[in-house]
């Protein structure tokens, strides 16, 4: 199978391009509001989306879909952003992380209860394996903290995980660009009505927050989204793409290392080889373990 025919490759894009936002948002909230960042943000990402739309000549959605439209952008890009921003002001980067590592274990739940989509037992546990691995990572490394930013971190971390119940449904009638594009815009024009001060804002910022907000409007926001679309379009089920998130904040970290020259503390090469191994598991467990099995390697 080719690399492009295959959901990992998009999956492993997004998260990266995701983990990248992670550190961009928190040098961005160091000037401009939460709830005028993420309008911005996918302010800009809505200006090259409707210039991708045109170009493709791309129609226009069908009315009944609508609902499923509004559904996606107002969880995924409305209420994730706009809780999400505000929670990341007032708790710890390892609250961050643990709390938004929950999304992908909500979303395997929800999507039992309403698409039937069932995992098998190894699969659970390397989920349990996955959220231990984050655990170690951040928590070990960091203070937990509890206050409203981390109610605000639990209601994004909801709002995500029932917008890929959303995705999942419009991808069943759209390619992966429509589906996130018009998403995107109606979640777009939601913060809009919210956000009082965002043009002042970007009119005074200086210019390294400019192209702080240009990263973030173009390859977190317009590009991550389609991507992360199209690994849901290949996928033959949803908790194999959402699974992927558990290693965001351990990308997260090796990053901050790069860009930062931060230090690698022994929790996150731990966490990190615990939450691989998860991945590992999750994906390759089954076929891993029966093959031993039938070798008489494992019993």
């Amino acid at each position: 199978m080719k690399l492009r025919d295959s959901f990992h490759t998009y999956a492993v894009i997004t998260v990266l391009l995701w983990s990248l936002s992670y550190v961009f948002t928190r040098l961005a909230l160091r000037y401009f509001s939460s709830v005028n960042l993420g309008f911005l943000r996918f302010g800009i990402a809505s200006v090259a989306l409707i210039a991708g739309l045109v170009a493709t000549k791309t129609p226009l959605p069908a009315l009944r879909d609508l609902p499923w439209f509004f559904g996606k952008g107002i969880t995924s890009f409305f209420l994730y952003m706009m809780a999400f921003n505000r929670g990341s002001k007032t708790v710890s980067a390892a609250t961050i992380s643990v709390i938004i590592s929950t999304s992908p274990i909500l979303t395997a739940l929800l999507v039992r209860i309403f698409y039937k989509e069932k995992l098998k037992t190894l699969q659970y546990v390397a989920i349990g394996i996955e959220f231990l691995g984050v655990f170690i990572l951040t928590a070990l490394n960091g203070i937990l903290t509890v206050n409203t930013g981390a109610l605000w971190l639990v209601l994004a971390s909801f709002s995500g995980a029932v917008s890929n119940l959303f995705l999942r449904k419009l991808l069943q009638r759209y390619k992966a660009f429509p589906a996130t594009a018009y998403s995107i815009l109606i979640g777009t024009v939601f913060m809009g009505i919210f956000s009082r001060g965002a043009i002042g804002e970007l009119r005074n910022a200086p210019g390294n927050q400019i192209v702080i907000l240009l990263v973030l409007g173009l390859l977190p926001s317009a590009v991550a989204y389609v991507t992360w679309s199209e690994a849901f379009k290949k996928a033959k089920t949803t908790t194999s793409v959402t699974n992927y998130l558990f290693t965001t904040p351990f990308i997260t970290a090796l990053l901050g290392l790069v860009a930062a020259g931060e230090r690698l503390e022994s929790s996150t090469i731990i966490g990190g080889i615990v939450i691989l191994a998860g991945m590992f598991v999750f994906h390759y467990g089954e076929k891993f373990f029966h093959k031993k099995a039938g070798n008489g390697k494992i019993l």
